[in-house]
């Protein structure tokens, strides 16, 4: 299958297959005329790829679950490392989530002032 076909059976983009193959989590062959050829079981890998990222793991994450990433990722009992790196992802999403609401505070509380309280919280 072509990288047009896989971008579109994937609903991904062909610039994010070549981002997947340049970091090694997929893999292609070249046509005489250079076209990138996948093979069909790719189009699982990458739904399994878009799944993690989706989830909120990096790509240098997704390389952690890449011997699952043929198969039923989610559905995987997770190994020890996979549960690390999920753990310490799920760390630095709540660090920055904590950091987003404290700068949201902040520019609540710095409208109300300004506005003389017309301004409401959002909690």
């Amino acid at each position: 299958m072509l990288i047009g076909e896989l971008a579109k059976v994937t609903t991904t983009t062909a610039r994010a297959l070549r981002h997947y193959e340049e970091a090694g989590l997929i893999s292609s062959e070249r046509a005489p005329n250079g076209y990138r050829v996948y093979d069909e079981r790719t189009a699982v890998r990458v739904r399994n790829i878009r799944y993690l990222l989706a989830a909120g793991l990096t790509l240098d994450d997704v390389r952690v679950f890449a011997p699952c990433l043929d198969g039923n990722v989610a559905a995987a009992a997770p190994s020890a490392e996979g549960l690390r790196v999920a753990m310490e992802r799920l760390a630095v999403l709540d660090e920055r989530i904590a950091a987003q609401t404290e700068a949201r505070d902040r520019l609540a509380a710095a409208l109300r002032q300004a506005t003389g309280d017309l301004v409401r919280p959002l909690t």
